[in-house]
């Protein structure tokens, strides 16, 4: 039996190229963390506590997302142990699940409280709301532009980013909400803006876990088609069969596979050569193990089984 895939390029996470961006913008965040909480308490505003539930999301968000990367980074360099053949890159996908899991506690208790609060919402200082919402908004704002180009390719990062793009918006929302108490003296801005937050990250939430769960359920990369896969490598030249064929995502950025191909007596190198082309230009899969089988050895696999 014949075996084939590139071994020239070792598949590597696209979170690792923001290991520093995340840990700076950790930082900014606990910073900004600590002046909300402060504010929010002093102040009595649901609003910004719930910007601040946001905040703290935020943080351990991040916090999980460095120590994920951080592990595979060691893994990688110390050497992996025989009986983890895929490494610790699975722990990036646990913690951005463990992100939306936590994401949808906090916007549903800041829902209750807020549905709560219209009935008969307190007289809340727009002054602190102001002051603590416009150095979140700063802080968010700041994290935002390091991480965006790192959510295009990472869903670790992504995860991340999607919390402190909820949290810049949740800020604004908390601006809002002290202009209109300063001015009019309105009560209700508060658990409305907090409702408003609450609505605006549910489902960014939902599509996040949806995200990590596909991965970790080994379900196809959503680019790829499975059914166009197979035709296209049926279509090559000396391919009499096409089987077992999977492909899933190991982590962000890396999506691996395996499958069967049957090849006419004297074409198992054509075959090899010319499917590995079809996998890595038209699906972008460069660590696909490819087994070529003849006659003889597809006959021997259907006895096994």
């Amino acid at each position: 039996m014949g075996a084939g895939h590139g071994h020239g390029m070792q598949p590597q996470s696209s979170s690792g190229r923001y290991v520093r961006r995340l840990a700076v913008g950790l930082g900014v965040l606990l910073i900004a963390l600590v002046v909300e909480v402060g504010a929010g308490l002093a102040s009595g505003s649901l609003a910004l506590l719930s910007d601040a539930g946001h905040v703290l999301t935020d943080v351990l968000g991040m916090a999980m997302a460095l120590a994920a990367i951080l592990a595979a980074r060691r893994e990688a360099a110390v050497g992996r142990s025989p009986q983890r053949t895929f490494g610790v890159y699975r722990a990036e996908v646990l913690a951005a699940l463990a992100n939306a899991v936590l994401l949808f506690g906090v916007a549903g208790w800041i829902l209750v409280e807020a549905f709560e609060r219209l009935a008969e919402p307190p007289e809340v200082p727009g002054t602190a709301m102001l002051a603590a919402s416009l150095f979140g908004l700063a802080a968010n704002l700041v994290v935002f532009l390091m991480l965006r180009q790192g959510a295009k390719e990472s869903l670790n990062v992504r995860a991340a980013y999607l919390e402190v793009l909820a949290d810049t918006l949740g800020s604004v929302g908390v601006l809002a909400a002290g202009a209109v108490t300063v001015a009019f003296g309105w009560r209700y801005a508060d658990p409305v803006v907090a409702v408003a937050i609450g609505l605006f990250v549910l489902p960014r939430t939902w599509k996040l876990g949806r995200d990590a769960l596909r991965i970790l359920l080994q379900v196809a990369p959503a680019h790829v088609d499975v059914a166009a896969l197979r035709g296209d490598l049926a279509a090559v030249p000396g391919v009499q069969d096409v089987h077992d064929v999977h492909v899933w995502t190991l982590t962000s950025g890396m999506d691996v596979g395996s499958l069967h191909l049957q090849a006419a007596p004297g074409q198992r190198e054509a075959v090899l050569a010319s499917s590995r082309n079809v996998l890595y230009q038209g699906y972008g899969l460069d660590h696909v193990t490819v087994q070529i089988d003849d006659d003889r050895t597809a006959s021997r696999c259907i006895r096994q089984w």
